[in-house]
């Protein structure tokens, strides 16, 4: 028979994993809204009304009350209220009776940072997970 196993170790052990899996869905959300609207920038439409709006994620705090660890959770992906940007362009297809064009309201070198900001944050937990899985084993090696 083998030494009992801790309990609370292990529940700390998957804690660790199920934060870590927590932030990075969080990371990746972010990442996929800004490579969205980058996908978007400069698209035109024929009225304000169908111009594309931004995608914003919103998180919220989770907190397990049973260890006193805090999480984050997607609260919701919701469309920015950004204004569409009016240009004068008579001669382009989409141009409604005054000659206007609607462009989407993206600023791309925020976006860019987003993108960028998010993605550092998710290789930051794998690296972090990687760590714990090193320490894991170190510590099973010297039993």
């Amino acid at each position: 028979m083998g030494a009992p196993v801790n309990s609370s170790a292990n529940s700390a052990g998957m804690s660790l994993f199920a934060l870590a899996q927590r932030g990075m869905s969080a990371q990746m959300v972010r990442m996929n809204a800004a490579a969205s609207n980058l996908a978007n920038a400069g698209s035109v439409a024929g009225s304000e009304a169908e111009a594309y709006k931004p995608l914003r994620p919103v998180f919220a705090e989770e907190l397990d009350r049973s260890t006193g660890l805090s999480s984050v959770r997607v609260d919701g992906i919701y469309r920015s209220q950004a204004a569409a940007v009016r240009e004068h362009n008579p001669g382009h297809p989409l141009a409604d009776e005054n000659g206007d064009v609607w462009t989407a309201p993206v600023d791309e070198n925020a976006e860019m940072v987003e993108m960028l900001d998010s993605s550092r944050q998710y290789q930051n937990l794998v690296e972090a997970l990687q760590t714990a899985k090193q320490l894991m084993l170190d510590t099973m090696r010297m039993k």
